[in-house]
């Protein structure tokens, strides 16, 4: 499967972007999907995941009552809904896909490409 980013950006602090990822091919719905940052000087993070059949969401507790995470199968597409954006959510913000819904939260099998997300103070 092959993923496309869309949606990073810059906001200011307690601004909201939504971020979009598209993927190819006609599997999309057995696919578990989620979202990875990776700040500079840091190592990549997990940042949300949603399974691919009931539609149960993950987020790391960093994001937690900021962040949705949610996907449209008819659309092959999986979006994050960033709220109340902080400085420290700036980062590269990739997303990715996993048959799995354990590894799209530890080492997921497919890769898009990063997109920046920069937040002003």
């Amino acid at each position: 499967v092959q993923l496309q980013a869309y949606g990073g950006g810059l906001v200011q602090a307690g601004g909201s972007l939504r971020m979009s990822c598209a993927a190819s091919g006609r599997t999309f719905n057995t696919y578990a999907m989620g979202w990875f940052r990776q700040a500079p000087g840091k190592e990549r993070e997990f940042v949300a995941a949603i399974t691919r059949s009931d539609g149960t969401t993950y987020y790391a507790d960093s994001v937690k009552g900021r962040f949705t995470i949610s996907r449209d199968n008819a659309k092959n597409t999986v979006y994050l809904q960033m709220n109340s954006l902080t400085p420290e959510d700036t980062a590269v913000y990739y997303c990715a896909a996993d048959p799995t819904s354990s590894g799209i939260r530890g080492r997921p099998s497919y890769w898009g490409q990063g997109t920046q997300v920069t937040v002003s103070s």
